[in-house]
């Protein structure tokens, strides 16, 4: 798995995932808040499969001098 998200994004889905988690295990909000761990996963992981499908990277690319 190479890395498709840069660390802009990944600090945003993991802020993102967990506020949602933990909304949803406060009860604040219902069960879908759990859908926060997607986030939250590829956050931590620095890859999305749906990136990875569409070609897409929010990575920066270090080009050869």
């Amino acid at each position: 798995m190479t890395k498709n998200i840069g660390n802009t994004e990944r600090i945003l889905r993991i802020v993102a995932g967990l506020v949602l988690v933990a909304l949803a295990a406060t009860g604040t909000v219902g069960l879908w808040g759990y859908i926060g761990i997607v986030p939250l996963a590829t956050g931590l992981l620095g890859w999305c499969p749906p990136y990875a499908m569409l070609g897409i990277s929010t990575c920066s690319v270090k080009k050869p001098d």
